[in-house]
């Protein structure tokens, strides 16, 4: 595993006091208390963006992540209200169950590259949607509304998690969570990133014809890592239900999904922290260009292009320019011979 710095040590303190002490003081002292909802969407839109980071990290492009969101938070929603098990087992269950399920699609689909993959993932999140609106277990249109906030999860008798309906303040229950599975997200993905399937991984985002004839086993790679991707979709996507209390059909869309990806080319391909700040970025900057009404979509279409265009490897190659696998991240489906004549 590759050594972490002192340097990096300070930074990862200073980014947990930030969120977990400076950002809650901050907004009790401005009384902007709609704050804890929107920190709390970008951090669970981040771990969400994060799996989709992960595919890209096989060279391939994933369009259909709302499609994991959907089925964990459908997942989640129906156990807690027809099952009557506690919320916070239901987490794990639904992003198990969404891994489960892209297993099962992967092994057809994974086969495919490039363009062809895209497409095929951009069709998941309207099949999924189809799907909830058909099953009678979903309540089709309807949805599964009334959900309950989550119980106390304790053992030994020692509360870990209190009854969030004791709480005074869900909002800011529900932020810190948001954040602490976002940490752990990230902290596992740094360390993945790192190990020995990292470098495998990376060996197949430069040359899958290469890797596998050096004994690479590209196809059992391929899955898990498109399973890792959609546990942390289907993880994301049942946090979501559970701060609504609600999940419908349309909860999760197709647009939903092509922002997961533009998180992590904002953010930069590069980079293992490239899909939170994408995510933050993308989300203030869309609510930011409101203002100018019908020219919004213009305004942000022309900002993203630009972005992409003079900074192809995402916002964090400002800070870290020097970064000698950004480049070939961010075009991921290069061949390391063409890198090589390049």
């Amino acid at each position: 595993m590759k050594s972490i710095s002192t340097k990096q040590l300070v930074g990862v303190a200073v980014f947990l006091f930030a969120i977990f002490v400076a950002v809650p003081v901050a907004i009790f002292v401005t009384g902007r208390f709609d704050f804890f909802f929107t920190l709390t969407s970008v951090a669970l839109l981040s771990i969400a963006s994060a799996g989709v980071w992960l595919t890209f990290h096989i060279g391939r492009i994933n369009i259909g992540q709302g499609a994991f969101a959907l089925i964990g938070a459908y997942v989640s929603a129906i156990l807690v209200t027809k099952a009557g098990i506690n919320f916070w087992l239901t987490l794990p269950l639904a992003g198990i169950f969404a891994a489960g399920v892209a297993v099962l699609i992967g092994l057809p689909i994974l086969r495919l590259r490039g363009v062809y993959f895209a497409m095929i993932t951009l069709v998941l999140t309207e099949v999924v949607r189809l799907t909830a609106l058909a099953l009678p277990i979903t309540n089709g249109a309807k949805g599964i509304v009334s959900i309950p906030l989550p119980m106390e999860l304790s053992a030994f008798g020692l509360t870990i998690i209190p009854d969030f309906s004791t709480l005074a303040n869900t909002k800011l229950a529900f932020y810190y969570v948001a954040c602490a599975l976002m940490v752990v997200c990230f902290g596992a993905m740094y360390r993945l990133v790192h190990s020995r399937l990292g470098h495998l991984c990376r060996s197949m985002q430069q040359n899958e014809e290469l890797a596998s004839s050096i004994g690479v086993n590209i196809t059992y790679i391929r899955i898990i890592i498109f399973a890792i991707s959609s546990f942390l979709g289907g993880v994301g996507g049942a946090m979501f239900g559970a701060i609504a209390q609600s999940v419908y059909p349309s909860s999760f869309q197709v647009a939903d999904s092509v922002n997961f990806m533009l998180n992590c080319f904002l953010g930069g391909l590069g980079y293992v922290f490239g899909p939170m700040l994408g995510t933050l970025v993308l989300y203030f900057g869309w609510d930011l260009l409101f203002e100018l009404g019908k020219y919004q979509m213009l305004v942000y279409s022309s900002i993203m292009i630009l972005l992409m265009r003079f900074l192809p490897n995402g916002l964090l190659s400002l800070t870290f320019p020097k970064r000698r696998n950004a480049k070939s991240a961010a075009v991921p489906f290069k061949s390391a011979q063409e890198e090589r004549s390049r």
